[in-house]
């Protein structure tokens, strides 16, 4: 009855969070963590989480062989260099660049980047001096950084030689960063579409995170419609290959520079994918504290699997003779072991840590230092995902009500909604926005012949002479219907001459490829209906 009230107050706990942040970090210290130490989690997965990582920006990790367009990229979301950019055809960022904001231009070297408390990079000492002389910030000001920051990555080479020559666990360091980023970009390059074994490797090491990734297609520009099939294909064959799983990734074709497209025949495509990659980043903002809630879930899930191996294997070891026997039988039985868990706690198979690494890492391990299981540090973290996760779930929503306009804003991100060159202006149902003249009234004499076809009464037709016109459309009721909603401008259940030209244009716009709108566009309004149902 007493080990239960320490628990019961903590329930409470939620309710005194400032924010969502400031929750997941004392339910990390208080609940988390202590389970991670005693167990050991930090030397077989990932190095305990700091304050910093619960308090930074959204962060987007771009990865790709040599010169798909990564550096290019960033600075075409910026719309502006950052220092220590170098772009060509050669692999030339040979460093990892977190690009960050700051009131001064300037870098900062990988050795102090890692004793900055107020950064998120203080666990990446652990990968040594040849990776931190590889590693940098750019600071800048910049109105894109003060809503993510952008990691640039060396680009993936292919071949043995070139991966040993670098002298750090490249997979490994991507995989640290891919645990506490937004969102990962994959960058390919339309007309070299080779995936190295490099590629696949790293592709591979990011396998638990598929939800964050997003796949560009760079340089689609520069191939045919026809090639661009293809490539487009293969890609997703690929991927599917390596990635391993039933659901794709999201893939935005384009090409993500500022300069002249070399085949223009596909703008259209490439404006939209834009548009939705650029929506895709704009939304991490606001979803960052769910991402980092959604992680912290993961992590503890897999904490609460590490615990349960590692007491087992203490259990299993002999106290005086034959440890080093025991140790290596241990290791080759530990898929008897995995399902021995799984059974006796209900666990998912797909919550255990990979075999062959899990093997691997044991290794080096003293099995006699390792702790028995202690159901306190598990109910805690149990009461963690049952509980307090739920009402940080709330908070997380209110947080979210109340900040609806938080988004990426500046750099490209500016002008793709305003302006002759938004998304799809004048196209469509925006077709004659700026026209003086009633767009409609280009077909309205063609439109007009059909219209006294239907032997209109006091120059109206009803909805039944209507539909039966509209229906040789062949468009789906549901659209029709709401084409007639839109058309019905004074809402009488008739159409007259101009309304049923009307919903002619509108139905030539959705067979054209083109949306409706939810409601009609002021330059849409027929003349004689202007002033009077401008509502409509």
């Amino acid at each position: 009855f007493f080990s239960y009230s320490p628990l019961k107050t903590s329930r409470k706990d939620p309710e005194l969070f400032q924010n969502v942040s400031e929750g997941l970090r004392r339910l990390y210290r208080t609940k988390l963590f202590p389970l991670e130490d005693t167990y050991r989690f930090h030397d077989f997965h990932s190095p305990a989480l700091e304050d910093a990582d619960f308090d930074n920006k959204p962060m987007v990790l771009l990865v790709g062989q040599y010169s798909t367009g990564k550096t290019t990229f960033i600075r075409h979301l910026m719309e502006q260099d950052f220092p220590g950019m170098r772009i060509g055809p050669e692999p030339t960022t040979d460093s990892f660049i977190a690009v960050m904001h700051g009131d001064q231009e300037g870098q900062i070297p990988g050795n102090a980047l890692v004793v900055d408390p107020k950064k998120p990079f203080r666990k990446l000492n652990a990968f040594g001096n040849a990776f931190l002389n590889r590693f940098m910030c750019a600071q800048m000001p910049n109105p894109v950084l003060e809503s993510i920051s952008i990691i640039d990555t060396p680009g993936i080479l292919s071949g043995e030689k070139q991966r040993i020559s670098r002298g750090y666990d490249f997979a490994a360091v991507l995989e640290w960063f891919a645990e506490r980023v937004d969102r990962i970009i994959l960058l390919f390059d339309a007309h070299k579409l080779d995936i190295s074994d490099e590629f696949s490797e790293v592709i591979r090491a990011l396998k638990n995170h598929e939800d964050k990734m997003r796949v560009v297609l760079n340089k689609a520009d520069q191939i045919s419609t026809q090639q661009l099939m293809r490539v487009y294909g293969a890609l997703m064959w690929s991927l599917g290959k390596i990635i391993g799983t039933p659901e794709v990734v999201r893939v935005y074709i384009g090409s993500f520079w500022a300069q002249p497209l070399l085949v223009p025949d596909n703008r259209k495509l490439f404006e939209a994918e834009e548009q939705d990659l650029f929506l895709d980043i704009q939304s991490l903002p606001r979803n960052a504290a769910l991402r980092k809630l959604n992680d912290l879930i993961k992590r503890a899930r897999l904490a609460k699997v590490h615990a349960y191996i590692i007491s087992s294997l203490k259990k299993e070891m002999p106290s005086v003779f034959g440890k080093d026997s025991k140790k290596k039988e241990l290791i080759a039985n530990l898929g008897e072991i995995y399902l021995k868990i799984e059974k006796e706690h209900q666990i998912s198979p797909g919550d255990f840590p990979k075999l062959a690494k899990m093997q691997e890492l044991l290794n080096g391990q003293d099995f006699s230092k390792f702790a028995t299981l202690k159901p306190k540090l598990l109910e805690a973290v149990e009461d963690m995902l049952a509980n307090d996760i739920a009402r940080l779930m709330t908070m997380v929503r209110q947080e979210e009500a109340a900040m609806p306009s938080q988004s990426v804003k500046g750099g490209a991100f500016e002008g793709t909604m305003t302006g002759p060159f938004g998304h799809g202006y004048g196209e469509g149902a925006s077709e004659g926005i700026d026209e003086l003249e009633w767009v409609v009234g280009r077909d309205k004499p063609t439109y007009d012949e059909i219209f006294y076809t239907l032997s209109p009464i006091n120059g109206k037709v009803s909805g039944a002479a209507a539909k039966k016109e509209m229906l040789k459309s062949k468009l789906p009721n549901t659209v029709l219907g709401k084409i007639w909603k839109l058309a019905d401008v004074d809402k009488d259940g008739l159409l007259d001459d101009e309304e049923f030209a009307l919903a002619n244009h509108l139905i030539k716009v959705k067979l054209e490829g083109h949306e409706l709108p939810p409601s009609l566009p002021e330059h849409l309004v027929p003349p004689s209906k202007r002033g009077t149902v401008m509502e409509a």
